[in-house]
């Protein structure tokens, strides 16, 4: 990464098209996200304001994002103040990575009100802050400083605003030769090291950039270096790159020549550049604690269940000594004229078993004879009926955990989007609880978007990635001629070829997409079933995703990476989906 002051510079001035331009929309699709959608010379934008401890970032994207059904406070105090304003002016603080936006807009009496939004982007410690410039006072933030976090500045509501302390570097741009020389020690080597010490805004990444264009770094060289870059900086002449190398991969302002053996990709414009380098990242890493959270309580769930079972094995075990209770209460109801109040056990003869042709049976002295009995009788009838009670629950258990594990499956292929459905299914199932405030009010459901693959013919092939996408394909979508796929007896996603007729190569393809999509992913020579779609049924009150079927083949495929791949990239048939 290399966000750094030359970085936030470019970006300042590109984002100079939206000053003028009014605030129609603000969202807060994450906790640390904020993205105001902005018309300004007769053109849609949306700009994201992102204080990822991972990730941070602003600049203007054409990213689709999964907003909250209920939009966070601090989303809500934008909109009060700044929804339907006016961005008057967009700068950075010298050259830190410190932004202002400043925002003219009506309050609810109709005066003229000024807001300030502050974006810091600084590693972990960034933030995303909106304030009063009148007054200099927090009115909130995206992440709240308290004084046992920070004792120099506290970020919170009601609080004066408190900039950054100052490094007390220089201003590249204004560098002279003279003072360039006089900032740097040439006896102690370190030269990109002592450039980041000496100049704000300059990151590691650039001041090894520099040092290498030098050639050899003698004084004259160095600054002339130095001096080239700072003047294309000045006039704002840059060329946005991205550089790919074995180990990393980096994007800056400017070409990285010291990265020679990198692919290196230009972008027109640095907002391009860095959607091209953050979003996949910022996005696994917003999947992945989403998933993290749901595959912990999924997991939770299915270690329940399998204690569980263990429990109610053991209860089966003793259960099944309901026989040899029935048969000590015969003994004794064929001989109560030889037992008295008293005995602690008696010897009956066994004429059930001629292995064993004497039984001891143990009694209660202080019971009768035919209380012993009946206490025998009374535990055989308790037995018996647990076990069919005991079995009962011993299978809808394992339905759970074949259950919760299909969850799991989905989880690790899951999007945002996806994540957020089974999210909503585990909800409605009553494993989550609802965040919600408004339990009651469900919103309107969508139809899910389904992933769809071409076949080496052009024939659409449909894959579900969660139990709803799986039931809308299997039970809405898909046609009764459809080819319908699933592993046999394995965890995993419903697939559907969409078509009446097909190649043996296109169902070898559908096949190893449904290995692909479930438990046995790494797995060889995978069972995957296949039948039409008129033969899955779904029984009534069964979970998500859950059917029946029959007429099924099977074939036996290998999960291939490379080629699903292949598949997403396929251009479909010229004619329609059922030819």
């Amino acid at each position: 990464m290399a966000f750094d002051g030359f970085v936030t510079r470019a970006v300042v001035q590109e984002l100079q098209q939206l000053a003028g331009g009014r605030i129609s929309r603000i969202h807060q699709p994450h906790s640390h996200d904020i993205v105001l959608a902005v018309r300004a010379q007769g053109e849609n934008h949306k700009l994201l304001l992102s204080a990822n401890p991972t990730y941070p970032r602003m600049h203007l994207t054409t990213e689709e994002f999964v907003n909250p059904a209920e939009p966070p406070v601090f989303c809500m105090l934008l909109r009060k103040h700044c929804e339907g304003g006016t961005i008057e002016a967009i700068r950075q603080v010298e050259m830190e990575r410190i932004i202002h936006i400043e925002v003219k807009s009506r309050n609810e009496l109709g005066d003229t009100t000024h807001k300030r939004i502050v974006v810091e982007i600084m590693g972990r410690h960034s933030n995303i802050i909106l304030i009063d410039p009148e007054s200099s006072m927090i009115l909130d933030s995206a992440h709240h400083v308290s004084h046992a976090i920070s004792q120099y500045r506290q970020v919170l509501p009601g609080r004066p605003y408190v900039a950054p302390p100052d490094q007390g570097k220089h201003c590249p741009l204004l560098a002279s030769e003279e003072q360039f020389y006089m900032a740097l020690n040439w006896n102690s080597g370190k030269l990109d090291k002592q450039l980041v010490d000496a100049y704000s805004g300059v990151s590691p990444l650039l001041a090894k950039e520099i040092v290498h264009r030098s050639g050899i770094p003698t004084r004259e060289n160095l600054w002339r270096s130095f001096r080239q870059l700072m003047a294309k900086a000045a006039a704002h002449q840059y060329q946005p790159t991205i550089v790919q190398t074995k180990e990393k991969t980096v994007f800056s302002i400017t070409k990285l020549t010291h990265l020679g053996s990198g692919e290196q990709k230009e972008f027109e414009s640095i907002s391009a550049c860095l959607q091209a380098y953050y979003q996949g990242k910022a996005q696994r890493d917003a999947v992945k604690q989403k998933v993290h959270d749901l595959f912990r309580l999924v997991t939770s769930e299915k270690n329940k269940n399998e204690k569980k079972i263990e429990k109610l094995k053991q209860t089966l075990l003793e259960a099944q000594e309901a026989q040899r209770y029935r048969l000590y209460g015969e003994l004794l109801a064929a001989n109560l004229h030889q037992i008295k109040r008293g005995d602690i056990e008696y010897a009956a003869v066994n004429w059930y078993d001629p292995q064993a042709p004497t039984v001891v049976i143990p009694l209660d002295p202080l019971k009768s004879p035919s209380e012993n009995m009946q206490a025998y009788y009374k535990r055989y009838n308790k037995l018996k009926n647990s076990l069919q009670i005991v079995e009962e629950q011993i299978a809808n258990a394992k339905e759970e955990i074949a259950y919760l594990e299909g969850i799991l499956v989905q989880l690790e292929h899951a999007s945002l989007r996806e994540a957020e459905e089974i999210r909503e299914e585990l909800v409605e199932q009553g494993y989550a609880k609802n965040r919600s405030k408004q339990g009651g009010r469900r919103k309107k459901a969508e139809l899910p978007e389904l992933s769809v693959y071409y076949s080496s013919e052009g024939i659409p092939i449909y894959v579900g990635r969660n139990n709803r996408q799986n039931d809308y394909l299997t039970n809405k979508l898909a046609s009764p001629t459809d080819t319908w796929l699933h592993t046999k007896d394995i965890p995993g996603s419903h697939v559907v070829i969409r078509s009446r007729s097909f190649s043996e190569q296109t169902l070898r393809e559908a096949a190893v997409l449904a290995a692909y999509y479930s438990k046995a992913r790494h797995g060889n020579q995978v069972p995957v079933d296949y039948t039409l779609v008129k033969h899955v049924k779904k029984p009534s009150g069964a979970k998500p995703g859950f059917c029946i079927y029959e007429n099924q083949r099977t074939i036996y495929i290998t999960p291939d990476e490379e080629l699903v791949f292949q598949l997403k990239g396929n251009k479909p048939a010229a004619s329609g989906p059922h030819s």
